[in-house]
């Protein structure tokens, strides 16, 4: 007898219940986070678009820290190198997890989301270098545009509303974990310029440290944030962007739980820290890095600079296009097949929102022209041109399926016998049959009943009134 075939996995299908309930969380803390991420974005450039612009100035450039330690950073340096930081100490964590007990878990699983991750990064450098050799202008900023900031992304669905099964945001949060990755990989190769061995080595040795610590079952905070602080201090000084050591620690924490445990350590530390991360080291970081002039002129020069066109068009088309065109490409030659209730143009959106590169894109943007206020101000102004563009663009596409969405997320939610299961989840379940019939007869008892009495009959009487 011939062997059955393997069966098509499907795409954005339903997530598991465990996975569904901790992305709901998460979610919740993130979009928290972004809606102050926009309102810390938005006073920044009030700030520096009114006659209160010099003390925005005065404010950012101010130094303090040991200067004998080499931390002697302006605010805007602390904000970039220290704060984004536990940012990326909270994107390691997520970043294990996903590859321990998340969508990255299953190799065949994680195709999608990484092939996914790699053309939307890679479609976009090369449409900046394309604009930019074009017109003679500098390919330095190629990786600008590469980067999506999921906590801007989650903030655009809040404001406009949309329910988007918990599939398609996982998708995009998965697809930003990847992309955190590969930028964090970006910024550590191409933006480390003089390397500091020593500084580098005593990093190292202080982050096998904190794994040590770790493998031992150590616990308090009093001997982990001290040591945080020193090898992030180390890691700085070595020459390599200092986030990274945000990564390594995130990413070194154990995210799978053992049986006499409801959370495991790194979920319990980034349940701890993420709040932290998104709710005042991002908006602070975006407080003092997206002030930019943004004067008639300045947004003109925006769409003609091939620097800045190449930025906005890398994140507007680039990414939706490398996205959708990556994602498209694996399911058509994998054997995973799309959720028969989505469509590929529900996909394209997501690939859309995908061009919020906000965070990660103006640090990149930073290192990339450090040589040259003007053009970093200018980047910086294409960055927030591009995300506004595809954040409205994504809005746009999201909302002509918006009524479909909420009839999915209410078929996900409902749970008529009330035991805090969704119902959906246990259909193949004997016992939930069972309850499901004695409420459904109870109802029907209880429509019988008030017929009755609005039949004038007393109630439980059957024969004519």
């Amino acid at each position: 007898m011939a062997a059955p075939k393997n069966r098509r996995s499907v795409f954005l299908g339903r997530l598991p219940l465990p996975e569904r309930n901790y992305l709901a969380e998460a979610l919740r803390t993130e979009t928290v986070g972004g809606v102050l991420l926009l309102a810390a974005a938005v006073a920044a450039l009030i700030w520096a678009n009114t006659p209160l612009r010099e003390s925005y100035e005065t404010v950012r450039s101010f130094h303090l820290g040991p200067g004998s330690l080499g931390l002697n950073l302006s605010v805007q340096h602390w904000a970039a190198d220290g704060l984004l930081a536990v940012f990326f100490f909270v994107a390691g964590i997520e970043l294990k997890r996903e590859l321990v007990a998340g969508e990255l878990r299953d190799p065949k699983a994680a195709l999608l989301p990484v092939v996914a991750a790699i053309c939307g990064m890679a479609m976009p450098a090369i449409v900046y270098f394309t604009v930019a050799k074009s017109g003679g202008g500098s390919l330095g900023g190629w990786a600008v545009p590469t980067a999506t900031d999921i906590a801007f992304a989650l903030a655009v669905l809040a404001v406009i509303g949309t329910s988007l099964p918990s599939a398609l945001r996982a998708f995009l949060l998965t697809l930003a974990v990847v992309d955190d990755l590969f930028a964090i990989l970006i910024i550590a190769i191409f933006f480390t310029q003089k390397i500091n061995f020593a500084a580098l080595g005593f990093a190292a040795l202080g982050l096998a440290v904190f794994w040590l610590l770790l493998r031992k079952g150590v616990r308090g905070w009093y001997v982990y944030v001290p040591l945080a602080v020193v090898n992030w201090a180390l890691m700085y000084n070595s020459g390599v962007h200092a986030t990274i050591a945000g990564v390594a620690m995130g990413l070194m924490l154990r995210c799978t739980r053992h049986d006499d445990e409801q959370h495991s350590p790194g979920e319990h530390i980034e349940h701890l820290v993420r709040p932290l991360s998104a709710g005042l080291a991002v908006p602070l970081f975006a407080l003092f890095s997206a002030g930019v002039a943004l004067s008639g002129g300045a947004l003109s020069d925006v769409f003609r600079r091939p620097e800045t066109l190449g930025v906005v068009l890398g994140l507007v088309l680039g990414k939706a296009v490398g996205v959708f065109g990556g994602t498209w490409t694996a399911a058509r030659f994998t054997r995973a097949e799309l959720n028969p209730d989505l469509k590929w143009p529900d996909v394209f959106a997501v690939a859309t929102l995908a061009g919020i590169g906000f965070t990660v894109s103006l640090l990149i943007g930073e290192l990339a022209f450090a040589g040259d206020a003007v053009l970093t101000s200018e980047i910086k102004a294409a960055v927030l041109v591009g995300s506004l563009t595809a954040a409205v663009l994504a809005a746009i596409l999201l909302k002509l399926r918006d009524n479909k969405y909420k009839k999915l997320c209410a078929d996900e939610d409902r749970d008529e016998d009330d035991d805090g299961i969704p119902d959906i989840y246990e259909q193949g379940n004997p016992e939930y049959h069972l309850r499901m019939a004695a409420l459904l007869e109870a109802k029907a008892a209880e429509h019988r009943r008030l017929a009755q009495v609005a039949a004038g009959r007393p109630a439980g009487e059957d024969g004519p009134a």
